[in-house]
């Protein structure tokens, strides 16, 4: 049977398409059985093949010579999308690149389906930039200029925090005031929104979306935060060089902290510069490691590794990071508690627009019957404790948290380019 429409989440740190076939919807796998995909994207230098989401991550983690990036979505709305950047040694357009990685996407559902599917509603965060209506409006102008380039013929959009409310709706008994935090990689979105199986079916759901606010954080800067407060330290962040004992630049610390800025660092002039500070540091030891991250081009493996310790420390209370790949046996003890502290006034900026949404929608904390948590930074433990403090009379649904926008925009596919919504089925 012939797929009429999907839904893709282009996300910062994950991707899903869904599709609709006959009044299923299902979840695409996109990397073997997978059906999330890392938005990464890698592309080897010996004949400038691209490799994606997971193939991606290890052909960079095994050191294949190439160019890796993460974090494409952050780029939409901003000047980076026409400055490009350098791949193997050629210049290219960050539009070329995101195309590429959503081609691949459409590529596995139209298989899947049997047929080139025309139909698609794209996934967006409130904002794409807080504060600027233009960038924004730009973000997803471009966004569907990329769609209509890989074939998409019918083109809209729907916030995320919507769409996840829409995969969880089906599974909903009586009628819910709930409010979803959609927390992803790059942004933070929320919506207050009447929920229930018999709305399903309504042709127009406007009427039951009651707010919808959105802020420029995610895990990104959580990753971020936990870099410069934690490790960054340790490879002469705010140390001083020269008589005057002026601090070093920071703005390469902060580059090396953000998963969409780092490969801008790899260039002469930027080498050159550290290496002539390091001989007036103050402390060469601890900025010599930054020498060298720059040499070996190791930046990324460095912000993996604050990664991998703001994930470990959502379940343990301290987390010992290693970067051996800088020197032999440079081991750094991180503490739950300094991260949480790294990251207290984000997660206070996202805790504003959830109250933003509910004075928006006229509505207060007491009167939300659910709380729909989706996205990868919902699992850290001073979030969810913001959100159980702030909703302690609300239920919690927490299930799929990698998948349900993809899902939910597979339903609203549906709604919009075909029949009522039937079923939905994870594949």
């Amino acid at each position: 049977m012939t797929a009429i429409s999907c839904g893709i989440d282009f996300g910062t740190s994950n991707s899903t398409i869904a599709i609709d076939q006959a009044g299923t919807i299902s979840l695409v796998p996109v990397e073997e059985s997978h059906v999330t995909i890392p938005s990464a994207i890698f592309f080897r230098r010996t004949d400038n093949r691209a490799l994606y989401g997971r193939a991606a991550v290890n052909a960079f983690f095994d050191r294949q010579d190439g160019r890796f990036m993460r974090s494409l979505k952050r780029v939409l709305g901003t000047s980076l999308m026409k400055q490009g950047t350098q791949v193997n040694g050629t210049p290219m357009n960050f539009s070329i690149i995101i195309t590429a990685f959503l081609r691949h996407l459409k590529d596995k559902a139209d298989a899947q389906a049997g047929s080139s599917i025309e139909n698609v509603v794209m996934g967006r965060p409130v904002h794409f930039v807080d504060n600027d209506p233009s960038a924004d409006t730009q973000a997803q102008a471009e966004l569907e200029v990329i769609a209509r380039r890989i074939g998409f013929k019918h083109i809209d959009f729907q916030y995320e925090p919507i769409a996840a409310a829409f995969a969880h709706e089906a599974r909903i008994s009586g009628e819910k005031l709930a409010i979803v935090a959609d927390l992803g990689g790059g942004t933070s979105d929320f919506t207050v929104i009447r929920l229930s199986k018999q709305y399903i079916h309504k042709p127009d759901r406007s009427s039951d979306i009651l707010a919808n606010t959105g802020v420029r954080i995610g895990g990104n800067d959580f990753d971020k935060a936990l870099s410069l407060a934690g490790i960054m330290p340790e490879l002469g962040y705010r140390t001083t060089y020269g008589a005057k004992h002026l601090e070093v630049p920071l703005k390469p610390f902060h580059d090396l902290a953000e998963w969409s800025k780092v490969n801008f660092l790899y260039t002469p002039k930027v080498l050159m510069q550290t290496r002539q500070l390091l001989h007036e540091s103050h402390d060469k030891p601890r900025y010599r490691r930054l020498v060298s991250v720059l040499e070996q081009e190791t930046g990324h493996m460095l912000l993996a590794a604050a990664e991998d310790a703001k994930i470990a420390l959502s379940d343990e209370p301290s987390h010992q990071a290693i970067f051996d790949f800088i020197e032999p046996d440079f081991v750094l003890p991180i503490g739950r508690q300094l991260f949480e502290e790294a990251i207290d006034e984000q997660v206070e900026q996202i805790m504003d627009s959830a109250r933003a949404c509910l004075q928006q929608a006229g509505v207060g904390a007491a009167d939300i019957d659910l709380v729909i948590l989706t996205g990868g930074s919902t699992e850290v433990r001073s979030v969810q404790a913001a959100f159980s403090q702030l909703f302690p009379k609300a239920d919690i649904a927490d299930q799929n948290k990698l998948s349900s926008v993809g899902l939910g925009l597979g339903y609203d596919s549906h709604y919009k380019f075909g029949q009522p919504r039937q079923s939905a089925t994870v594949s």
